[in-house]
């Protein structure tokens, strides 16, 4: 089985290190800007930017509906902070007119954090990801705020029960925050294995 093609939408945002920290891993990379670059991917990265800015743009792009059939199908999907608002089906203190494109059954809350001044790192238990804690990177970030039975919540920034910042449900990965920036590879080694395993998965039912 050749290596599974990995898409980072490349409309606005940090796309860039997205596209490097995958091919780090190993992963086969392509920037997706127009509906012809879905094709053959084997998962899709929505990276942190501007969710208002990045759901016009799936717009203009005509990558809304493409991107909707593809993750109701099943595609494997990590979206960080603006992504994760863009995974999410629904939106606390969204922008007048906002769509998300959904699949992940939580509640996120916009800039819950605060503003570009409240930036923080911090270290974060994250089930799932073996090494210790991962350094996280919060810029105007998301929190989830409500997770559905199907979710599992794999970080959280405190241990007294709120806010959960890294969910998983099935084949989407989200986080609020930026290991893209921090140099450590693990969560988007852990979003490469997803991809892999459902590739295989749907090369083995074929």
């Amino acid at each position: 089985m050749s290596t599974p093609v990995v898409g980072v939408l490349a409309l606005q945002g940090d796309f860039r290190e997205h596209l490097a920290a995958l091919a780090s891993v190993g992963a086969q990379v392509r920037a997706v800007r127009r509906p012809s670059e879905l094709e053959g991917l084997s998962g899709i990265v929505i990276p942190g930017g501007e969710s208002t800015t990045i759901d016009k743009l799936t717009r203009i792009f005509e990558l809304r509906e493409p991107l909707l059939a593809l993750l109701r199908a099943g595609l494997p999907a990590y979206g960080s902070c603006a992504g994760m608002i863009m995974l999410a089906d629904r939106v606390v203190d969204t922008a007048p007119g906002q769509q998300t494109l959904g699949g992940l059954d939580i509640t996120v809350r916009r800039n819950a954090f605060g503003r570009q001044v409240d930036s923080f790192e911090a270290d974060l238990d994250f089930t799932g990801v073996e090494g210790g804690p991962v350094h996280a990177v919060f810029i105007r970030a998301p929190w989830v705020e409500k997770v559905g039975a199907g979710v599992a919540v794999l970080a959280r920034v405190s241990s007294d029960g709120q806010p959960a910042v890294a969910v998983r449900q099935g084949n989407l990965l989200a986080t609020s925050f930026h290991p893209e920036i921090t140099g450590d590879l693990r969560v988007h080694r852990l979003f490469a294995a997803m991809v892999t395993d459902h590739a295989e998965k749907t090369q083995a039912n074929r």
